[in-house]
């Protein structure tokens, strides 16, 4: 499995000399596996740029796991090129809305006076489904929603092909500063998975006076990796104010805290980044780790996913 990320800030897209290496979109994080439509995590404008990857040739099929519909997580929607070609389709899961269906309230801002088209002028297909709590398939994905504490309907996925496993919690609202407090769905959505992708949009002293805009420290991060057993954590959903410098310096701490706590590996999501994750590489590790359960081994030793990035993304850095 290949997990790219094209969006990985919060918030508001952001675009200036200091956000260049990691990158300014909001959230989009594509999976591609062998035999299966690519799923899209969320449609944030990260999504036009995945729109340009795969260009405008063949029909587009796919599928969407939207965590909530603010609006850095569904901006690219109309953006997203394939929709341009006849019988393109995308089937989007997102939360039940309160007191509004789906996809009326998707439809509600994708029209004028908010945007000069509606959705039903576009030439591809747009479905709509409820994420529920009950498992289901999206071709050979097995995937899993859960409740996940923010602001307005939100949930996280777990994804899982071929023994593979990914968890994404982009919005993730801490209890209160220095809290390790994790809410048991949550846990559960992201035990024993392959990687953790995972809102960390501020440090301490941001979220001492924004403590409840719905989000979590790098710290609380590191925090549910740590007690849901997750093997990488990939933080996400940058702060728009925050330079490649601070992130990189929050990725070192992350790192510290992680090694203690027995997390394998740390990343900070960049655009153009794509973890690859492999069947004997998961296998391999559940074997090492039910042998060696109280050893923590460096990340250096425990690392076996492979961390590519784009041309583009490694001359920045």
């Amino acid at each position: 499995m290949n997990v790219t990320f094209y969006g990985v800030r919060g918030s508001t897209p952001c675009a200036c000399d200091s956000t260049r290496r990691y990158g300014g979109n909001t959230s989009c994080v594509v999976l591609n596996f062998e035999g299966g439509e690519p799923v899209v995590f969320d449609l944030g404008t990260g999504l036009r740029f995945f729109g340009l990857d795969i260009g405008c040739g063949e029909p587009f099929k796919g599928a969407a796991l939207v965590s909530h519909l603010h609006w850095d997580h569904v901006q690219g929607i109309p953006f997203f090129a394939p929709w341009l070609v006849e019988n393109s389709r995308l089937d989007m899961w997102a939360p039940q809305q309160d007191g509004i269906e789906l996809e009326d309230a998707v439809r509600a801002f994708i029209c004028p006076p908010y945007f000069p088209i509606d959705i039903d002028q576009l030439p591809g297909e747009l479905r709509f489904h409820e994420a529920g709590t009950e498992p289901f398939m999206v071709g050979r994905a097995e995937v899993i929603a859960a409740p996940v504490p923010h602001i307005g309907p939100t949930v996280g996925y777990r994804v899982t092909v071929d023994g593979i496993s990914v968890a994404y919690v982009s919005d993730h609202q801490q209890p209160g500063p220095g809290s390790t407090e994790v809410d048991p769905a949550v846990l559960e959505l992201c035990r024993d998975v392959d990687l953790l992708i995972h809102d960390a949009q501020f440090n301490d002293e941001e979220f001492a006076s924004r403590p409840d805009w719905g989000h979590c420290t790098v710290d609380y991060a590191v925090e549910v990796a740590a007690q849901s057993g997750a093997r990488r954590l990939a933080l996400f959903h940058h702060d728009p104010s925050h330079s490649d410098d601070q992130i990189d310096e929050l990725l070192a701490q992350a790192k510290k805290s992680a090694a203690v706590r027995g997390i394998r590996e740390v990343i900070a999501a960049g655009e153009g980044t794509t973890v690859s994750l492999s069947a004997e590489s998961t296998r391999a590790e559940a074997a090492a780790s039910s042998d060696t359960e109280s050893i923590t081994l460096p990340l250096t030793e425990a690392s076996t996913v492979s961390i590519a990035a784009s041309s583009s993304d490694l001359n920045a850095r």
